[in-house]
């Protein structure tokens, strides 16, 4: 199972959201389970919520991704750099070939768009 945390669940993890806490214990302790987090998405989420960055990087079982040059050339066609880096992540790769879900607390900000979300305000 592969999972950006966008920005919005970032966040929500920083606030003890249930949903998120159980994602990132799933990535820490179970095998299968990737969690990934997108610099682009980290930079908003600790911009909302300060201290979300430096303590979601240290956990383990969290994967940072780094705004490479592909990536780069993907955000600069988007709005936001946020929703556009955790776009990008969850693209199909060599590693992910389904690519990646992404969660998120603002499931209205990915309508229309080509990804699959997993809500976590339910």
């Amino acid at each position: 199972m592969h999972i950006v945390l966008d920005d919005t669940a970032m966040a929500a993890a920083g606030g003890g959201n249930v949903l998120a806490s159980r994602l990132i214990h799933r990535a820490h302790a179970e095998p299968g389970w990737f969690l990934y987090v997108p610099s682009c998405a980290l930079v908003e989420a600790d911009r909302a919520r300060p201290g979300t960055a430096e303590h979601l990087a240290s956990l383990p079982g969290i994967t940072v991704l780094d705004l490479d040059l592909p990536a780069a050339l993907a955000v600069a066609q988007q709005e936001t750099w946020a929703a556009a880096h955790s776009q990008y992540a969850a693209q199909p790769t060599a590693e992910r070939p389904d690519g990646a879900i992404i969660a998120t607390t603002a499931p209205h900000r990915w309508a229309g768009e080509p990804v699959r979300i997993l809500d976590l305000t339910a």
